[in-house]
């Protein structure tokens, strides 16, 4: 079943960048990572990806556009997945060019 990602759409309440000093987030915001989310990230077209998945009723799709762009920054930084899947879990950055804010969750 295929569900478009729209979580990178809207700040939990408890984001850890919401918590972050208004220079600090600028900063985070000015850096690779929020060009990445800007320019990249927010224009994965991830309606292409759904006729991969099943119209029946079954559990939701990982987020494509965090798939996709996990492979090109794994591949930008010359990662193998296990030094990836490190940068997902502890790196600020790596996560927020991902769209993912809430610290706690995995991304697939």
């Amino acid at each position: 079943m295929f569900r478009e990602n729209e979580k990178h759409l809207q700040f939990d309440f408890f984001n850890p960048l919401q918590q972050m000093g208004k220079k600090m987030r600028e900063r985070l915001e000015a850096s690779w990572a929020g060009t990445f989310f800007r320019e990249i990230f927010c224009r994965v077209d991830e309606t292409l990806f759904a006729v991969l998945y099943s119209d029946q009723p079954s559990r939701p799709n990982a987020a494509v556009n965090v798939l996709v762009c996990a492979d090109i920054v794994k591949a930008g930084f010359g990662w193998s997945d296990e030094e990836l899947w490190d940068h997902l879990q502890f790196n600020l950055q790596v996560r927020y060019a991902l769209g993912l804010w809430d610290m706690s969750s995995t991304p697939f």
